[in-house]
């Protein structure tokens, strides 16, 4: 206990002062602005936004393009098949004729103009191109009026003629076909161009014809509408010979 006269220790006065100072609360620059403003927030928001939107169409470009490409295989495999029959049947053909609606069709046509007839030991197969027989096909058909097949794959002999959908998705609008010449003479432009086959040039069907040598050159064009409004067209080209 100290005396009157004696003075306080220094260490005592020096608590005594710090415990008399009013406590201050450290304001860090977080905190010193008060946050965000509306402007900012709204901006930010509007930043998110825009690039959510960008990535979503960028995914959505890659599906389309994803799927055009799978059309693209799909088709393709359905245009080699429906040409490798036409082959097949060419192949068996002993006369290719030059004017297909001259001779008439085993079948009904429907109205479908007829584009490649072949004279074969069977019969006259005819090959046309129009409206879809049914809502189960797409577009305009190829339409076979032919001989059955049997079940080995062969043509069965005395079966009666049938119509029957080759290909579907035909063209509505088909592009004029202007590499006939050019295909039945292996690029080379000749003096004497093919026989063009009822027309059918500007047809998605479209075939012509060296009555010389008896090659036909064929074209099929399909075209499909995709979501965005966009086009796919589809063309295949062969060249084969009679018998």
């Amino acid at each position: 206990m100290p005396t009157a006269g004696s003075s306080i220790p220094f260490k005592q006065q020096r608590q005594g002062l710090l415990l008399r100072q009013p406590h201050r609360q450290h304001q860090g620059p977080c905190c010193q602005g008060g946050g965000f403003s509306l402007v900012e927030l709204l901006l930010a928001m509007g930043l998110g936004l825009l690039f959510c939107g960008v990535v979503v169409q960028a995914l959505l470009g890659e599906g389309m393009n994803a799927g055009r490409f799978s059309r693209l295989l799909r088709e393709r495999a359905n245009q080699g098949r429906a040409l490798d029959l036409i082959q097949a049947d060419l192949q068996r053909t002993t006369a290719v004729a030059p004017d297909p609606e001259r001779y008439g069709s085993a079948c009904g046509m429907a109205g479908r103009p007829a584009v490649l007839q072949l004279r074969t030991p069977e019969g006259t197969i005819t090959y046309s191109v129009g409206a879809a027989p049914s809502g189960l096909w797409q577009g305009r058909v190829l339409v076979r009026c032919g001989p059955a097949f049997g079940l080995d794959g062969q043509v069965s002999a005395g079966t009666t003629f049938q119509s029957r959908v080759v290909l579907d998705g035909l063209a509505a609008q088909a592009t004029p076909w202007q590499g006939c010449s050019l295909l039945l003479h292996g690029g080379e432009v000749a003096a004497v161009a093919g026989v063009e086959l009822n027309g059918s040039s500007r047809l998605p069907f479209s075939a012509c014809l060296d009555p010389k040598t008896q090659l036909v050159a064929l074209r099929l064009e399909q075209s499909f509408s995709d979501a965005g409004g966009t086009t796919q067209t589809i063309v295949s080209e062969v060249l084969a010979g009679a018998g």
